[in-house]
């Protein structure tokens, strides 16, 4: 007999959820992207001028791994008192965080106007958008899987991950207009703040829907139990400690399976800007353009991918999208050469379907892994603390692969070792597509049960 808490919510208030879930998720990649196009674009010259050019990428690329190195902590945190408080009160902090933080970016001055000040302000606002981005992820992919029932959950846990190309598509293409329009001096001097300027509005959109949901019932049932617990004198250990202690090799699993998906991502939407206008001698306009086409096509097939894990597991298909990365790099590389839109185009987009086939069921499979009460420490923690080792230095490790080699075969090399570390880990995994979110707490609450009384027996 089901639980309230699995039985799956009124066929009107899931889509609210979704679209809650992914609003939000949407404005905080936006936010996040953009600093990842302006760093590749203009920053270099904004905040580190007097450097070789190269040289200056690599610096605004290391501001843009500082962000990585915060979302850990992020996890760390927002995963704590979202067990404890309830997942909705932590995203709408997130978010605000991470929208103000972006709007701030768009108000600095520059390293012209205020010297070595300005680089250092920079790097503290990208410290803030870090930590709201480790925060925002485990909340919302969790506020939709904690809805919905195990039948489908592979599909409605997928749309949260959307936001992500839906934030690239939406960074991407407002910084494509705007190259289009400006004078390259003109996109330097003011053009470049627009897009962060604009995170002040979104934000505002995505409070509205954020605040019109209710908490999962999952959670709200943990709670009570929780709270049962603790009249009866049941001490309730912190979340992190019971993470490490009942689901070290989940956490484990999550990070592997994070390193093809994150190194991927970052080489073939950031680092891509970069060689493509350096060493393919394409134009900065046709570079943004083909990730925009690429990001619109990823957007499209993560509901088909998340469908799909609903059939034949989670597993198949992460594993598919890892072994599909690791192959695909030495022929998108090839195409990218060649200077060609419609090559860029090809290469972008398949690497990107690709990517999806593990991006989409990543959201389901790290909530299945965790009880209730340690499910946002769990996911969270697993997610960014494999982000600071995967997609935070891969931009700019590529870079000085490309600038140490003068060559992409070395950077191919390095996404094919990561795509085998995550088919070690996935393949070590177990499936979980079947797995009712709530009975993951009952059978902890049990276990726990089971091993007071052997100690009353034993006493």
């Amino acid at each position: 007999m089901s639980s309230p808490a699995s039985a799956p919510p009124a066929p009107s208030s899931l889509p609210r959820i979704v679209a809650a879930s992914l609003i939000g998720t949407t404005i905080e990649w936006y936010d996040f992207f953009l600093y990842g196009s302006a760093a590749a674009l203009v920053f270099n010259k904004l905040f580190f001028p007097g450097s070789d050019p190269l040289v200056g990428t690599l610096l605004s690329f290391l501001t843009y791994a500082v962000g990585f190195a915060a979302r850990p902590l992020g996890a760390l945190v927002f995963g704590h008192y979202g067990d404890r408080l309830g997942r909705k009160k932590l995203l709408v902090l997130s978010l605000v965080m991470m929208g103000g933080a972006t709007f701030a970016i768009g108000l600095l001055p520059t390293h012209a106007t205020v010297g070595a000040a300005a680089p250092v302000l920079l790097t503290v606002l990208r410290l803030v958008q870090g930590f709201a981005l480790g925060g925002e992820w485990g909340g919302a992919v969790l506020l939709v899987s904690e809805h919905g029932d195990a039948r489908r959950r592979g599909f409605w846990a997928s749309w949260p991950q959307t936001g992500a190309p839906a934030g690239q598509l939406l960074a991407t293409g407002v910084l494509s207009l705007l190259t289009a329009v400006l004078s390259d001096d003109a996109f330097g001097t003011w053009g470049w703040r627009i897009p962060f300027l604009l995170s002040g509005v979104l934000v505002l959109i995505g409070l509205w829907v954020r605040l019109s949901v209710d908490e999962s019932p999952v959670f709200k049932e943990a709670l009570a139990r929780a709270e049962s617990r603790r009249e009866d004198a049941v001490a309730e250990k912190l979340p992190l400690v019971s993470v490490l202690r009942h689901h070290w090799r989940d956490v484990l699993v999550a990070m592997g399976a994070r390193m093809a998906e994150n190194i991927s991502y970052y080489v073939i939407t950031a680092f891509i800007l970069v060689y493509a206008t350096t060493s393919a001698g394409v134009s900065k306009q046709t570079a943004l353009n083909a990730v925009l086409i690429g990001s619109a096509v990823h957007f499209a097939v993560i509901p088909a991918w998340g469908a799909l894990s609903d059939r034949v597991g989670r597993r198949p298909v992460y594993l598919l999208g890892a072994a599909g990365v690791g192959l695909w790099m030495f022929p998108f590389f090839s195409l990218v050469d060649t200077g060609s839109f419609g090559y860029l185009i090809l290469a972008v987009t398949v690497g990107l379907v690709l990517h999806g086939a593990m991006y989409a069921p990543q959201a389901a499979f790290f909530a299945e892994m965790f009880a209730t009460r340690m499910r946002y420490s769990g996911a969270s923690i697993g997610a960014q603390f494999a982000s600071v080792a995967a997609g935070a230095p891969a931009p700019l490790i590529a870079t000085a692969l490309l600038d140490d080699y003068g060559s992409s075969t070395p950077i191919a090399l390095y996404v094919i070792a990561a795509a085998v570390l995550t088919l070690v880990a996935v393949g070590a995994a177990r499936e979980t597509r079947h797995r009712d979110l709530a009975r993951v707490e009952a059978e902890d609450a049990e276990s726990a049960g089971a091993g007071t009384a052997a100690q009353a027996r034993t006493a």
